[in-house]
């Protein structure tokens, strides 16, 4: 069986022009390809959309196109970006194929006739699926509310008791699934979170205790294939046949993403598994970083020797902040104006003044000038001879004098 596999394409006004781009592509891309079945798990929506914003019209347009090819299985993602009831829209957009929107733990078949038919509880009993002409069982586990095991666990053991409730039910899918492929059915698990030891769209590990499940748990429920989504670099296991894989995001949405953005063709029969990264018209983005302020000619041979046009650019920096005055930001975007966006982050420095030890103490304030210069190993009289003349004298005069190099009147 063919299935094209898309995750998180946050749709929102403020991404419309980069997911919708990508998106429109590898809709006409799984058509293309003959797609059987299309699967999105989780996260279509970057978070609430108003029923006439522009984005939710375009992601609906996408999703019809679809279910006029193929049935369509949408899985429940982070609830901060698709909150619980968004995607239920959209199993009432019609098509020639039905969208099933799984949004609590179930099991879901595809039968002959390219239907969905969804368990009653978090799984099919044998008899359920084998009497309804099964052709593809999906395991769904949407993203899970840990605060209902932070209440009775505590806050800091939600997360690991949800990795140990997640593992034991991954396990219980394993009898099905593995009667399923003895009988020639392929079958699937789709969930949403964070896999032990995955990497960032940035090429950084996870790092944390807050993790849904590890790889081993995943294998352990016995589908042919695991599709994944939330993390937005595409990233894959295999063990014995079995292939668990994250498509990553459909586009680029912030600097710094590493490789390629797109979705994931999948064959799958009942003995194995594979997959293939069908890479979406992302937007290029490049990054230059300074240790210091920016140099202005290493700028230039960077212009000179990268296309620059289209490109979103950042470009970031760290200064001192007597040198903050230095940096022309007009002159660097004026040399990248071939570029779709510029982006200049600079970390300014601060000075930090501290008072000499033992200062707080001194009463007078000629005190307080001799004991900062014992601090800094600096001669106090003269210091002391000018706070005298302010004393005596006003500014204008000690300015005078200064000019004219003449002493301050009154002095010997």
């Amino acid at each position: 069986m063919r299935i094209a596999h898309f995750s998180d394409l946050h749709y929102a006004v403020s991404t419309l022009p980069e997911v919708d781009t990508c998106f429109t592509y590898a809709v006409n891309q799984a058509i293309a390809r003959q797609a059987e079945v299309a699967i999105i798990t989780g996260d279509t929506t970057d978070h609430a959309l108003d029923a006439h914003s522009p984005a939710l019209m375009a992601l609906a347009r996408q999703i019809r196109r679809l279910a006029d090819h193929c049935p369509v299985l949408m899985l429940q993602g982070t609830f901060s970006h698709e909150p619980p009831g968004t995607l239920d829209l959209f199993s009432l957009l019609g098509g020639r194929y039905p969208i099933h929107v799984a949004n609590r733990l179930q099991q879901v078949i595809l039968n002959t006739r390219r239907e969905w038919t969804a368990s009653t509880h978090a799984r099919f009993d044998t008899k359920e699926w084998c009497d309804a002409e099964c052709t593809l069982l999906c395991s769904c586990v949407p993203t899970m509310n840990k605060a209902n095991l932070a209440a009775s666990v505590g806050a800091e053991q939600a997360g690991q008791a949800m990795g140990h409730y997640l593992a034991d039910l991954l396990a219980g899918y394993a009898p099905g699934n593995l009667l399923a492929r003895q009988r020639g059915i392929p079958t699937i698990a789709l969930s949403h979170g964070t896999v032990i030891g995955c990497m960032t769209e940035h090429g950084v590990p996870m790092a944390g205790m807050d993790h849904d499940f590890t790889a081993g748990a995943l294998f352990q429920a016995q589908a042919n294939a695991v599709m994944l989504g939330h993390i937005h670099l595409h990233q894959a296991w295999e063990q014995h046949g079995q292939m668990i894989a994250y498509p990553g995001s459909i586009g680029r949405l912030h600097y710094g993403e590493q490789s390629n953005k797109g979705f994931l063709m999948w064959e799958i029969t009942a003995d194995g598994a594979r997959c293939e990264l069908v890479a979406t018209p992302a937007r290029r983005t490049l990054e230059l970083a300074f240790a210091g302020p920016p140099n202005m000619d290493a700028l230039h041979q960077y212009v000179a020797s990268h296309s620059i046009e289209g490109a979103w650019v950042r470009i970031r920096w760290q200064c001192l902040e007597e040198e903050r005055a230095t940096i022309h930001r007009e002159a660097i975007t004026a040399l990248f104006r071939g570029a779709a966006g510029i982006k200049l982050e600079g970390r300014v420095i601060p000075i930090v003044r501290a008072r000499a030890e033992g200062m707080a103490r001194c009463l007078q304030l000629e005190e307080q000038i001799d004991t900062w210069a014992r601090q800094v190993d600096t001669p106090a009289a003269p210091l002391l001879t000018c706070l005298a003349q302010l004393a005596t004298h006003s500014p204008a005069d000690i300015a005078m004098a200064a000019l004219s190099g003449e002493s301050v009147a009154g002095e010997a």
